[in-house]
């Protein structure tokens, strides 16, 4: 009797300490289930306000190896009078030369371009017209560049025909740059996590050789992509030239993409820069204005965002605009100063009147 007495308060001792020590496996139930990528530090939610203060290290303090950070560009054409000026010094890497050093002291992961022209051998040197190419040898300037993914999505790209695109594409995959917005997504794939990337034309007459806004075939290309991809990135060719605000169209487009399960839509064409909107939690730029292009005739014509968006594995945490400015037809430089603190401003300001629209 005294031992299964003893035995008995030797038992509730022992279901004692296990209740304490191992509290998930009490009453038969499997152990509480922890993140895999805790961070260590809160991470805040991602606001207008914060995009455009002035903190953006605060993230790197968080484990590098969670960390993968996208750079996104502003219409990228190396056509007209920047091929022009390339073709002149015989130097392709001439529109980049003052804006890479300062990139890569900021390391990326990936670099993703809107690339409004095709790229042909044989290209006509010219500073008039519509039909926009550029040599083959603008190739060396993206890849000095360092871009790993290119959207070819775009009101230009059919400018020298199917035949045009063919040869953009085949040179832009020669040096290993992943082609978005010709045949479905494209994946890139930082320290376990994959990207995917799909880019759709929907200024003026469909482009023979890319994709064509087409919702139907939007929503099966991000339901497609999210099998594979943890993050899905759309970038669209879209809106009214020369505008502050998006247009009903890119907004509308904006939010069908969100909805469709997007993580993130990127915009270019308007040739100015566009307010940010956030959309169910996650964001649309929608147009980042100019990079590299030809338009001297005016200021915001000449003016530029630059976007790194910086991820914790799939969730957005922070981005940083670097504001730029064309010179010498072709030629971009960052901005410091009060030229940048404007820039910026304006852009705050027209998101927070597209909030509350």
């Amino acid at each position: 009797m005294k031992k299964q007495i003893l035995f008995g308060i030797l038992f509730l001792i022992a279901l004692l300490l296990t209740t304490v020590l191992f509290p998930g496996q009490k009453s038969g139930k499997n152990p509480q289930h922890i993140p895999s990528f805790p961070s260590p530090t809160p991470i805040p939610s991602l606001t207008i306000e914060k995009i455009f203060s002035e903190d953006h290290s605060w993230w790197e303090k968080l484990p590098k190896d969670h960390i993968r950070i996208m750079t996104a560009t502003g219409d990228i054409i190396p056509a007209r009078s920047v091929n022009f000026g390339a073709v002149k010094r015989n130097n392709p890497l001439w529109p980049y030369e003052k804006v890479v050093p300062i990139l890569r002291k900021q390391p990326t992961d990936i670099l993703f371009i809107n690339l409004e022209t095709p790229l042909i051998k044989n290209c006509p040197a010219t500073v008039e017209g519509m039909i926009f190419c550029g040599s083959d040898r603008n190739i060396e300037g993206l890849t000095y560049l360092g871009v790993t993914v290119a959207s070819v999505a775009n009101n230009h790209a059919g400018n020298y025909g199917v035949e045009g695109v063919k040869q953009t594409v085949d040179l832009l995959r020669k040096t290993t740059i992943l082609v978005a917005g010709i045949d479905g997504p494209v994946y890139q794939t930082v320290r376990g996590k994959t990207f995917a990337f799909l880019g759709f034309n929907d200024i003026t007459s469909p482009q023979p050789g890319v994709q064509n806004v087409d919702k139907a075939i939007i929503k099966n290309q991000i339901k497609k992509a999210r099998k594979k991809a943890d993050i899905v990135v759309v970038t669209y060719h879209w809106g009214v030239e020369y505008r502050s605000q998006p247009d009903d169209r890119q907004i509308e487009l904006g939010h069908f993409t969100i909805d469709s399960g997007a993580d993130i839509v990127i915009g270019n064409h308007p040739h100015w820069i566009q307010p940010i909107e956030f959309y169910k939690g996650k964001l649309i730029t929608y147009a980042h204005g100019n990079f590299i292009f030809d338009q001297m005739w005016s200021q915001k014509t000449r003016e530029g965002v630059i976007g790194r968006y910086i991820f914790y594995d799939n969730t957005l945490i922070d981005v940083k605009y670097l504001p730029l400015q064309i010179d010498d037809y072709g030629q971009a430089h960052f901005l410091e100063g009060m030229q940048k603190t404007s820039i910026l401003t304006d852009m705050k300001n027209q998101s927070e009147i597209r909030a509350t629209k």
